[in-house]
Protein backbone atom coordinates (compact mmCIF):
# COMPACT_ATOMS: atom_id res chain seq x y z
CA UNK A 1 0.00 0.00 0.00
CA UNK A 2 1.18 3.53 -0.45
CA UNK A 3 1.01 6.13 2.16
CA UNK A 4 0.81 9.84 2.74
CA UNK A 5 2.45 11.51 5.52
CA UNK A 6 2.78 15.06 7.45
CA UNK A 7 4.61 16.08 10.36
CA UNK A 8 3.74 19.24 10.59
CA UNK A 9 5.46 21.37 12.86
CA UNK A 10 6.02 25.33 13.75
CA UNK A 11 8.74 25.93 11.81
CA UNK A 12 8.18 23.84 8.50
CA UNK A 13 6.01 20.80 7.07
CA UNK A 14 7.55 17.69 5.77
CA UNK A 15 5.02 15.60 3.40
CA UNK A 16 6.28 12.09 2.21
CA UNK A 17 4.90 9.55 0.20
CA UNK A 18 5.89 5.61 1.68
CA UNK A 19 4.39 2.42 2.53
CA UNK A 20 4.30 0.06 5.69
CA UNK A 21 8.05 -0.78 5.96
CA UNK A 22 8.99 3.07 6.41
CA UNK A 23 10.37 3.34 3.23
CA UNK A 24 9.93 7.04 1.86
CA UNK A 25 9.41 7.39 -1.61
CA UNK A 26 9.68 10.89 -2.20
CA UNK A 27 9.27 13.81 0.29
CA UNK A 28 9.21 17.86 0.35
CA UNK A 29 10.00 20.15 2.68
CA UNK A 30 8.43 23.65 3.07
CA UNK A 31 8.07 26.38 5.99
CA UNK A 32 4.97 26.57 8.11
CA UNK A 33 3.53 29.93 6.54
CA UNK A 34 -0.19 30.85 6.96
CA UNK A 35 -2.50 28.00 7.32
CA UNK A 36 -4.36 28.75 3.62
CA UNK A 37 -0.74 28.68 2.12
CA UNK A 38 0.68 26.18 4.25
CA UNK A 39 -1.88 23.68 3.24
CA UNK A 40 -2.49 24.78 -0.59
CA UNK A 41 0.87 23.16 -0.65
CA UNK A 42 0.10 20.22 1.07
CA UNK A 43 -2.43 19.55 -1.21
CA UNK A 44 0.02 20.14 -4.28
CA UNK A 45 2.46 17.58 -2.60
CA UNK A 46 -0.15 14.95 -2.58
CA UNK A 47 -2.08 15.60 -6.01
CA UNK A 48 -2.88 12.17 -8.19
CA UNK A 49 -0.04 10.31 -5.32
CA UNK A 50 -3.28 8.19 -5.12
CA UNK A 51 -2.41 7.18 -1.71
CA UNK A 52 -4.22 4.94 0.39
CA UNK A 53 -4.18 6.57 3.89
CA UNK A 54 -2.45 9.36 5.52
CA UNK A 55 -0.52 9.96 8.67
CA UNK A 56 -0.19 13.27 10.40
CA UNK A 57 1.73 14.01 13.36
CA UNK A 58 1.17 17.64 14.45
CA UNK A 59 2.43 20.91 16.54
CA UNK A 60 -0.01 21.26 19.09
CA UNK A 61 -1.89 21.52 21.19
CA UNK A 62 -3.93 19.72 19.03
CA UNK A 63 -7.74 18.12 19.98
CA UNK A 64 -7.42 14.15 19.62
CA UNK A 65 -10.61 13.58 21.61
CA UNK A 66 -12.49 11.72 18.63
CA UNK A 67 -15.96 12.54 20.81
CA UNK A 68 -14.90 16.91 20.31
CA UNK A 69 -16.71 19.11 18.06
CA UNK A 70 -13.27 20.38 17.72
CA UNK A 71 -11.37 16.72 16.80
CA UNK A 72 -8.94 17.26 14.93
CA UNK A 73 -8.07 21.15 15.27
CA UNK A 74 -4.60 22.74 16.76
CA UNK A 75 -6.20 24.74 20.24
CA UNK A 76 -3.86 26.75 21.72
CA UNK A 77 -1.14 27.17 20.00
CA UNK A 78 1.27 30.32 20.27
CA UNK A 79 2.30 29.93 16.60
CA UNK A 80 0.53 33.30 15.12
CA UNK A 81 -2.92 32.54 12.99
CA UNK A 82 -2.97 28.61 13.78
CA UNK A 83 -5.06 29.05 16.70
CA UNK A 84 -8.37 27.27 16.54
CA UNK A 85 -7.53 25.89 13.35
CA UNK A 86 -9.21 22.62 11.96
CA UNK A 87 -6.31 20.62 10.28
CA UNK A 88 -7.74 17.33 10.51
CA UNK A 89 -10.52 18.53 8.89
CA UNK A 90 -8.85 20.71 5.86
CA UNK A 91 -7.15 17.22 4.98
CA UNK A 92 -10.10 15.16 4.34
CA UNK A 93 -12.04 17.85 2.89
CA UNK A 94 -9.39 17.40 -0.64
CA UNK A 95 -8.09 13.40 0.46
CA UNK A 96 -10.62 11.11 0.69
CA UNK A 97 -8.99 8.49 2.40
CA UNK A 98 -8.33 6.71 6.24
CA UNK A 99 -6.53 9.43 8.20
CA UNK A 100 -4.27 8.90 11.40
CA UNK A 101 -3.83 11.99 13.70
CA UNK A 102 -1.81 12.30 16.59
CA UNK A 103 1.19 14.80 17.92
CA UNK A 104 4.45 15.08 16.30
CA UNK A 105 6.02 14.03 18.97
CA UNK A 106 3.59 10.82 19.61
CA UNK A 107 4.25 10.05 15.85
CA UNK A 108 7.77 10.51 16.32
CA UNK A 109 7.89 8.01 19.44
CA UNK A 110 6.02 5.25 17.34
CA UNK A 111 8.51 5.46 14.51
CA UNK A 112 10.97 4.78 17.13
CA UNK A 113 9.38 1.74 18.46
CA UNK A 114 8.40 0.32 14.91
CA UNK A 115 11.98 1.16 13.21
CA UNK A 116 14.08 3.29 15.21
CA UNK A 117 16.11 2.99 18.82
CA UNK A 118 13.41 1.59 20.47
CA UNK A 119 12.53 -1.10 18.16
CA UNK A 120 11.22 -3.78 19.21
CA UNK A 121 10.51 -2.57 22.56
CA UNK A 122 6.29 -1.84 24.08
CA UNK A 123 7.57 1.43 25.51
CA UNK A 124 9.44 4.50 24.59
CA UNK A 125 9.71 7.79 25.41
CA UNK A 126 10.96 10.70 22.99
CA UNK A 127 11.88 14.45 23.32
CA UNK A 128 12.49 16.69 21.19
CA UNK A 129 14.37 19.96 21.82
CA UNK A 130 14.51 22.84 19.74
CA UNK A 131 12.09 25.81 19.02
CA UNK A 132 9.95 24.17 21.83
CA UNK A 133 10.07 20.87 24.06
CA UNK A 134 7.57 18.43 22.90
CA UNK A 135 8.16 14.99 24.78
CA UNK A 136 5.55 11.85 23.07
CA UNK A 137 5.59 8.10 24.82
CA UNK A 138 4.77 4.54 23.87
CA UNK A 139 3.04 2.59 26.56
CA UNK A 140 2.06 -0.79 26.00
CA UNK A 141 2.54 -0.28 22.76
CA UNK A 142 0.38 2.40 21.96
CA UNK A 143 0.40 6.27 21.96
CA UNK A 144 -0.34 7.80 25.46
CA UNK A 145 -3.53 9.84 25.60
CA UNK A 146 -5.72 10.78 27.88
CA UNK A 147 -8.79 13.68 27.80
CA UNK A 148 -5.71 15.12 25.87
CA UNK A 149 -2.13 14.49 24.59
CA UNK A 150 0.92 15.10 27.30
CA UNK A 151 2.51 18.28 27.10
CA UNK A 152 5.37 17.36 29.24
CA UNK A 153 7.64 19.85 27.63
CA UNK A 154 5.64 22.50 29.86
CA UNK A 155 6.33 20.86 33.25
CA UNK A 156 7.89 23.34 36.24
CA UNK A 157 11.25 22.74 37.16
CA UNK A 158 13.44 23.78 39.65
CA UNK A 159 15.61 27.39 38.49
CA UNK A 160 19.38 26.69 39.43
CA UNK A 161 20.77 28.63 42.00
CA UNK A 162 23.22 30.37 39.21
CA UNK A 163 20.03 31.30 36.73
CA UNK A 164 18.50 34.80 37.06
CA UNK A 165 16.67 33.77 33.48
CA UNK A 166 13.17 33.94 33.45
CA UNK A 167 12.30 31.86 30.55
CA UNK A 168 10.68 32.36 27.55
CA UNK A 169 7.26 30.56 27.85
CA UNK A 170 3.84 32.44 27.61
CA UNK A 171 2.24 30.61 29.06
CA UNK A 172 4.10 29.73 32.47
CA UNK A 173 7.37 31.22 31.80
CA UNK A 174 10.00 29.57 33.60
CA UNK A 175 8.38 25.88 33.12
CA UNK A 176 10.90 23.18 30.90
CA UNK A 177 10.54 24.84 27.60
CA UNK A 178 10.53 28.06 29.10
CA UNK A 179 14.03 27.74 30.03
CA UNK A 180 15.35 25.13 27.84
CA UNK A 181 14.05 25.68 24.46
CA UNK A 182 16.02 26.54 21.65
CA UNK A 183 14.60 30.11 21.91
CA UNK A 184 15.50 30.21 25.63
CA UNK A 185 18.99 29.47 25.32
CA UNK A 186 19.24 32.34 22.56
CA UNK A 187 17.21 34.81 24.89
CA UNK A 188 19.52 33.98 27.63
CA UNK A 189 23.12 33.83 26.71
CA UNK A 190 22.29 36.30 23.37
CA UNK A 191 23.36 34.24 20.71
CA UNK A 192 21.88 30.88 19.57
CA UNK A 193 23.74 27.57 20.17
CA UNK A 194 25.46 26.43 17.37
CA UNK A 195 27.62 29.56 18.22
CA UNK A 196 28.05 28.73 21.79
CA UNK A 197 29.25 25.05 21.83
CA UNK A 198 32.36 25.30 23.39
CA UNK A 199 30.92 27.49 26.23
CA UNK A 200 30.39 24.57 29.12
CA UNK A 201 28.66 26.58 31.66
CA UNK A 202 25.76 26.90 28.67
CA UNK A 203 25.33 23.48 28.59
CA UNK A 204 25.72 22.17 31.82
CA UNK A 205 22.86 24.48 32.75
CA UNK A 206 21.15 23.47 29.48
CA UNK A 207 21.40 19.31 30.54
CA UNK A 208 20.23 19.97 34.28
CA UNK A 209 16.56 21.53 33.58
CA UNK A 210 16.34 18.30 30.95
CA UNK A 211 17.91 15.92 33.55
CA UNK A 212 15.18 17.01 35.71
CA UNK A 213 12.43 16.29 33.29
CA UNK A 214 14.15 13.24 32.32
CA UNK A 215 13.82 12.38 35.92
CA UNK A 216 10.39 13.10 36.35
CA UNK A 217 9.53 10.89 33.15
CA UNK A 218 11.56 8.13 34.42
CA UNK A 219 9.66 7.48 37.75
CA UNK A 220 5.97 8.48 36.39
CA UNK A 221 6.42 6.09 33.42
CA UNK A 222 9.63 3.57 33.58
CA UNK A 223 9.98 4.30 29.48
CA UNK A 224 12.58 0.80 28.81
CA UNK A 225 14.37 3.63 26.10
CA UNK A 226 14.83 7.72 25.91
CA UNK A 227 14.91 8.59 22.81
CA UNK A 228 15.91 12.82 22.55
CA UNK A 229 15.73 14.49 19.11
CA UNK A 230 15.81 18.44 17.76
CA UNK A 231 17.96 20.83 16.97
CA UNK A 232 19.59 21.89 20.21
CA UNK A 233 20.38 17.70 20.92
CA UNK A 234 22.82 18.64 17.62
CA UNK A 235 24.81 19.30 20.14
CA UNK A 236 26.59 16.38 20.96
CA UNK A 237 28.59 17.26 24.29
CA UNK A 238 24.67 17.38 25.85
CA UNK A 239 24.05 13.33 25.80
CA UNK A 240 27.12 12.56 28.43
CA UNK A 241 26.13 15.30 29.70
CA UNK A 242 22.59 14.30 30.25
CA UNK A 243 23.05 10.47 31.31
CA UNK A 244 25.29 11.61 33.76
CA UNK A 245 23.07 14.38 35.61
CA UNK A 246 20.11 11.59 35.29
CA UNK A 247 21.87 9.40 37.45
CA UNK A 248 23.33 11.94 39.74
CA UNK A 249 19.55 13.26 39.95
CA UNK A 250 17.87 9.75 40.66
CA UNK A 251 20.56 8.90 43.41
CA UNK A 252 20.23 5.65 43.65
CA UNK A 253 16.48 5.45 44.30
CA UNK A 254 15.76 3.44 40.91
CA UNK A 255 18.14 0.05 41.40
CA UNK A 256 17.80 -1.25 37.27
CA UNK A 257 20.56 -2.45 34.79
CA UNK A 258 19.30 -0.04 32.44
CA UNK A 259 20.07 3.11 34.48
CA UNK A 260 23.22 1.51 36.52
CA UNK A 261 24.52 -0.14 33.64
CA UNK A 262 23.43 0.27 30.60
CA UNK A 263 22.74 4.47 30.56
CA UNK A 264 24.33 5.07 27.56
CA UNK A 265 22.05 2.61 25.93
CA UNK A 266 18.86 4.18 27.65
CA UNK A 267 18.90 7.37 26.72
CA UNK A 268 19.50 7.68 23.06
CA UNK A 269 19.77 10.08 19.73
CA UNK A 270 16.98 8.95 17.40
CA UNK A 271 17.88 5.73 15.32
CA UNK A 272 15.46 7.55 12.42
CA UNK A 273 17.89 10.53 12.88
CA UNK A 274 15.53 14.10 11.24
CA UNK A 275 13.41 11.74 10.20
CA UNK A 276 11.61 10.28 13.22
CA UNK A 277 8.61 12.24 12.92
CA UNK A 278 7.58 11.63 9.06
CA UNK A 279 7.93 7.98 9.14
CA UNK A 280 5.84 7.58 12.73
CA UNK A 281 3.77 9.71 10.77
CA UNK A 282 3.67 6.38 7.71
CA UNK A 283 2.95 4.43 10.57
CA UNK A 284 0.01 6.75 11.60
CA UNK A 285 -1.58 5.71 8.52
CA UNK A 286 -1.26 2.38 8.82
CA UNK A 287 -2.88 2.10 12.11
CA UNK A 288 -5.63 4.30 10.44
CA UNK A 289 -6.22 1.31 7.54
CA UNK A 290 -5.77 -1.33 10.02
CA UNK A 291 -8.63 0.28 12.09
CA UNK A 292 -6.49 1.00 15.14
CA UNK A 293 -7.44 4.68 15.21
CA UNK A 294 -10.21 6.55 14.82
CA UNK A 295 -10.59 8.53 11.39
Amino acid sequence: MKFGAIEAGGTKFVCAIGDETGSIIQKAVFPTTTPGETFLKVFDFFRNKEIDALGIGSFGPIDIDPKSEKYGFITSTPKPGWGQVDFLGSMKSKLNVPIGFDTDVNAAALGEVIWGAAKGLDSCLYMTVGTGIGVGAIVDGKTLKGFTHPEMGHILVRKNHSDEFQGVCPYHGDCLEGMASGPAITARWGKKGQELSDNEKVWELEADYLAQALMAYTLILSPHRIVIGGGVMKQSQLFPLIRKKVFEKLNGYVQHPIIIEKIDEWIVPPGLGDEAGVKGALALAAKSVRGELPM
